[in-house]
C-alpha cells in the first residue's frame, strides 16, 4: 500500500461517515498507527466547532474528509485551522452547493493534499448515467478538481430492510459502470442500517439489529470498491433533544448483525448496570477471540467488566462502540481476498 503522508492512504482502506462528537473522536484518537493509515472519516458538520473537539482529541488519521452544512462559514478558514493543528481537510462537494461553496472547496482542497471527495446520492442526484455525468461535472468544474483528485463516494444512505437491500444492490451497480468509465481517484459505495431510535428495543438482553448496510456492499462483487458506512449510527439524524437520560447502551459489531445492549437494571446504579452488561458481553459468544487487545474500546469494555467503578457516560458508550466496529471491519476487510468470499456472510 503507498502513502501520500503518514495517515493518508492512497487507495483502500475504509471510509466510515461520522458525526463529529466526542465519542466517535475518542475513537479515532485511539486508533493504532497501522489502523490510522487505513482510515479517512468523513464528517458531517452541521454547525459543530470541529476544531475546537481536533484539538482536544486530535485523531490518529491525519486526514478528514469533512461535509460542511451549506450555512456555515467558508470551508477555506476551517482547512487552514485544521492545517494548523496538523490534520488534512478534505472537503466534500455536493449536489446542492452553490457555485461560490464549489469554489471555496476547491481552494480548501488545496491547502494541503489537493483532494477532495464528491458524496453522490445516486437515488436523488444520479438517476442516470447522463444525469450522474451532469452533475459531477459541474462539480469538478466549479471547484476547479479533476477527477484524478478527488474520490467519488457512492451514497446509497438508509438501508432500512432487505427489500432496501437488495433494491440498492440493483441500483449501485448501475452507478457503478458509469463510474468505472471515469478516472475517479478511488471509488467507493456507502450506506447505513442502524435505526434512527433503539428506545423501543427490549432492555436487559442482547438484540440483533442486521448490518444490511454492509450486505450490499457484500452482494456488489466489484473488484477495487472501497467500503463505508455510518459507523455504529443511523444515517438519519434524529430531530429535537433527548430529555430523558440513555440507558447504559453499547452497539457492538459482528459479521452480520450489530448487538445492542440496553440494560436497564431497574434500582441498581448506573456503575452497577453498566457492570453487568459488560460482563455479560464479554462472556457472549461474539465477544472476540483476541478478547481486550482486539481494539481499545474493546479493552475499555473488558476493564467495566471486571468492576462496577466507572460506568462511562453516553459518550463513553459511542466511543467504545465506534473503536470496536472499526477494528472489526479494517479485520473483515484484510482477510477478504475478494468480494466473492464476504457474500457467503450473508
Amino acid at each position: 500500500m503507498v502513502f501520500t503522508s503518514p495517515g493518508v492512504t492512497v487507495d483502500g482502506g475504509y471510509r466510515p461517515i461520522l458525526r463529529p462528537r466526542r465519542g466517535e473522536f475518542t475513537a479515532l484518537h485511539h486508533l493504532d498507527s497501522e489502523a490510522a493509515k487505513q482510515v479517512i472519516p468523513i464528517v458531517e458538520l452541521r454547525g459543530e466547532d470541529l476544531p475546537r473537539l481536533v484539538k482536544a482529541l486530535p485523531p490518529r488519521t491525519g486526514a478528514l474528509a469533512v461535509d460542511l452544512d451549506p450555512f456555515m462559514p467558508s470551508p477555506v478558514e476551517l482547512a487552514l485551522r485544521l492545517d494548523d493543528l496538523g490534520v488534512a481537510m478534505l472537503p466534500v462537494l455536493r449536489a446542492y452547493d452553490s457555485d461560490r461553496r464549489l469554489s471555496e472547496n476547491g481552494l480548501a482542497a488545496r491547502v494541503r493534499l489537493h483532494r477532495a471527495v464528491l458524496r453522490l446520492q445516486p437515488h436523488v442526484e444520479a438517476t442516470n448515467p447522463a444525469a450522474a455525468t451532469a452533475t459531477t461535472d459541474r462539480l469538478l468544474c466549479g471547484a476547479g478538481l479533476d477527477h484524478e483528485c478527488v474520490d467519488l463516494i457512492v451514497d446509497l444512505a438508509e438501508t432500512a430492510c432487505a427489500a432496501d437491500a437488495d433494491r440498492f444492490v440493483e441500483q449501485a451497480r448501475h452507478v457503478l459502470r458509469w463510474a468505472h468509465g471515469r478516472p475517479w481517484r478511488s471509488i467507493t459505495v456507502a450506506a447505513g442500517a442502524m435505526p434512527p431510535n433503539l428506545d423501543d428495543l427490549p432492555a436487559d438482553r442482547p438484540v440483533a439489529v442486521r448490518r444490511l448496510d454492509a450486505r450490499v456492499w457484500a452482494r456488489l462483487a466489484e473488484p477495487g470498491v472501497g467500503y463505508a458506512d455510518y459507523g455504529v449510527t443511523s444515517p438519519v439524524r434524529r430531530l429535537g433533544v433527548q430529555h430523558h437520560r440513555q440507558l447504559p447502551t453499547l452497539r457492538y459489531t459482528t459479521d452480520q448483525a450489530w448487538w445492542i445492549y440496553r440494560w436497564a437494571r431497574r434500582g441498581g446504579r448506573s456503575d452497577d448496570r453498566c457492570y453487568d452488561l459488560c460482563r455479560t458481553l464479554v462472556r457472549s459468544p461474539h465477544w472476540p477471540a483476541q478478547g481486550a487487545r482486539f481494539s481499545w474500546g474493546d479493552a475499555q469494555i473488558a476493564q467495566r467488566a471486571r468492576t462496577a467503578r466507572g460506568a462511562g457516560s453516553s459518550a463513553s458508550w459511542i466511543g467504545w462502540s465506534t473503536s470496536h466496529h472499526i477494528a472489526h471491519v479494517l479485520y473483515t476487510l484484510a482477510r477478504t481476498p475478494s468480494r466473492e468470499s464476504v457474500v457467503r456472510l450473508y
